[in-house]
This record gives structure tokens, C-alpha cells and sequence, in this order.
């Protein structure tokens, strides 16, 4: 089942990179991949139990996966000291940005919850 799951993450971000060096080179590969992965995901309305499975799997090992860019940020301490202040805004901004966006996403999941607990 973790071998199911593993590959279809892996086809998704193929499809993805291959989407992106033919059509969409604004974007990158995987986040194209996701973003099809989410239409799948909202398509079919849950989660298979292979993909399930493989994302736990994931998770637990991610931790690993943020040590490479902890490295990058002290070995660039210096440059990232220098823009502190366009950095500091765009993290303000994102953050702005991005609680909007799940407020509004939010509301809407909880409608759609409360409709389809209406009807019988």
C-alpha cells in the first residue's frame, strides 16, 4: 500500500515537471504537481488509504527535510541581515494574504458542512 501511495506522489509531480517544461514555466514542476493533486483530491472527495499512507509516512521524516535550508539561512546570516527589511514585509504580506485566504476557505467548507447536513 506505502508503494501505491508513494507512486501516485510521484506521478503527480512528474505531470507536474512535464506540465511545466511544456506549457507553465512561471510555476515549478512539483507545485504543479500538487496543485493537480488537490484537483484529484477534490474530484474523488477523500483520501485513498495508499496515498494516506504514504503522506503519514512523509510527515514523519520531515523535520529531515528543513535542516538543508536552516544550513542556507545561517550561511547566508549577512545578505539575509541586509534586505532584513523587504524580507520582514513580504513575510507580513504572505502572512496577511494567506489567513484571508483560509478565513474565506474556511467559511465555505463550514457551509458546505451545515448544507450537506441538511438535506436527508
Amino acid at each position: 500500500m506505502l508503494l501505491r501511495g508513494l507512486t501516485w506522489l510521484v506521478l503527480f509531480q512528474l505531470l507536474g515537471t512535464a506540465l511545466n517544461h511544456l506549457f507553465i514555466p512561471l510555476l515549478p514542476g512539483p507545485i504543479i504537481g500538487l496543485l493537480l493533486l488537490l484537483v484529484y483530491l477534490l474530484v474523488c472527495g477523500q483520501v485513498s488509504e495508499p496515498l494516506n499512507e504514504a503522506a503519514k509516512g512523509l510527515l514523519r521524516y520531515l523535520p529531515l527535510l528543513l535542516v538543508p535550508p536552516a544550513v542556507g539561512v545561517m550561511v547566508y546570516a549577512a545578505d539575509i541581515a541586509a534586505d532584513f527589511w523587504a524580507i520582514a514585509g513580504a513575510l507580513v504580506l504572505s502572512l496577511l494574504i494567506s489567513m484571508a485566504f483560509v478565513g474565506v476557505l474556511m467559511q465555505r467548507l463550514l457551509k458546505s458542512h451545515a448544507n450537506r447536513e441538511e438535506r436527508p
